[in-house]
């Protein structure tokens, strides 16, 4: 059990060194050393498991960058993601923060880099060199807020012209929880989204709600998955929030 209780050390103090740099101050993170950290980690418990996993299929990388304007949860999509977790207190993302999960998809294997990016307009112009090397947009808005969804062609905008057609763009309405202060129906972003070749869906990451769908539907639309031409642009996710989920109305809704 060493390489556990190593991988398990490497975690902790991963996750210490980003809150300590995040509230000290703005730091530019360096995508190849945690890739070279992360991958190292991955290769040395993928070789402790003979029945996990082969390597005639060798781990794909892919760069999924999160944008959006601030407060719509982008953080929070991630954090429920990563450990099924939501955090009620509401932190703004100083500068970039990176976050890595190995994604299993029958016979393939995945690791999804997760960029989350701040929404403020101080760190606007650091944001095209993240999309430019992305293989996956993810541009999210709140629900509740029009505004939020209004600047999403911009965002959008901004991807098109770092990336041409050779991404994969999906637009997220996150906080279905508060769907009775929705301003943004589900046809206008369904609409939205046909009108600009991108895949969809509704999200909660308060309660969980199509969280782990949004990703699993990216991990199918990467290049080279199986199955990925029926994946591609246009393609509408399940989007019905289920109201007998229950409601929990107390702090912030991300």
């Amino acid at each position: 059990y060493q390489h556990h209780l190593i991988l398990l050390w490497a975690s902790i103090q991963k996750r210490r060194i980003l809150f300590i740099l995040n509230r000290k101050f703005f730091v530019f993170y360096s995508g190849e050393l945690w890739n070279s950290i992360l991958l190292g980690f991955h290769h040395s418990e993928m070789a402790s498991q003979s029945t996990v996993g082969s390597y005639s299929n060798p781990l794909k990388k892919f760069k999924l960058v999160f944008l959006g304007e601030q407060s719509v949860g982008k953080t929070s999509l991630i954090t429920r993601f990563m450990y099924d977790s939501f955090d009620n207190t509401y932190q703004a993302t100083i500068g970039i923060d990176f976050l890595s999960k190995t994604m299993y998809l029958e016979d393939r294997t995945v690791r999804l880099q997760l960029w989350d990016t701040a929404g403020q307009e101080r760190f606007r112009s650091l944001i095209p060199s993240y999309i430019r090397d992305s293989s996956v947009a993810v541009v999210v808005y709140d629900i509740s807020n029009a505004k939020s969804f209004q600047n999403t062609r911009k965002w959008v905008d901004d991807v098109r012209g770092e990336r041409g057609s050779d991404v994969i763009i999906v637009l997220v309405g996150n906080k279905t929880d508060l769907n009775d202060k929705r301003e943004v129906t589900t046809a206008q972003g369904e609409e939205e989204a046909k009108k600009n070749g991108l895949m969809f869906i509704e999200t909660s990451a308060k309660l969980g709600h199509n969280v782990k769908q949004l990703f699993r539907r990216i991990a199918q639309a990467l290049p080279g998955m199986e199955g990925d031409a029926s994946q591609g642009e246009n393609q509408m996710i399940d989007v019905n929030f289920n109201a007998s989920q229950p409601a929990n109305n107390d702090g912030c809704a991300c």
